[in-house]
């Protein structure tokens, strides 16, 4: 299964258009959002491969899914940004369709539709932005590279961990 299969699976799952019979994006619009995904992605963070990306040719290379030049970041990354372009633009399609009506005691209140796809969007952005800053930190455990032999975090575990005490038991923290 080519980049394709893969990334167009992962972006429908997050989007919830997993459906066969009932797709509402085709696999063209699919591949043609994780393709600006990728363009955005590659613009953002410095990844182990360099991708050659083709939105008029629907052409990535070289393939991320592929087991000789696998990222598993790339296609992370591009599947959460392509998802967040789509939910981003159902949230605008949605507001501007955004109506209320009334009619003696009838009423249509349309206004409220958007409001679950801003949540979902929220989520996805906030989740690529998370992941974006992880792999930008190289997956690091925060605050593990300033802790070093000298710095006041070490001085206060080398005064609590050891079994030595030159001052004496009264002043030992």
């Amino acid at each position: 299964m080519s980049w394709q299969g893969q990334m167009s699976t992962m972006v429908r799952y997050l989007i919830n258009d997993i459906e066969p019979d009932t797709y509402k994006y085709s696999a063209r619009r699919i591949e043609t959002t994780i393709l600006v995904g990728a363009q955005i992605v590659t613009l953002e963070v410095d990844l182990k491969n360099v991708y050659s990306i083709n939105l008029e040719q629907c052409y990535l290379s070289p393939d991320p899914t592929d087991d000789i030049t696998m990222d598993n970041a790339f296609i992370n990354l591009v599947s959460l940004k392509a998802a967040s372009i789509i939910i981003g633009s159902e949230v605008k399609t949605e507001a501007s369709n955004a109506i209320s009506i009334k009619d003696g005691p009838s009423a249509i209140d349309l206004r409220g539709v958007a409001n679950t796809l801003i949540l979902l969007y929220k989520d996805l952005t906030d989740k690529y932005t998370k992941l974006l800053l992880d792999y930008r930190a190289g997956n690091s455990i925060s605050g593990h590279v300033i802790l070093g032999p000298y710095s006041p975090g070490s001085d206060y575990v080398a005064r609590t961990h050891n079994d030595y005490d030159f001052r004496g038991g009264y002043f030992r923290y």
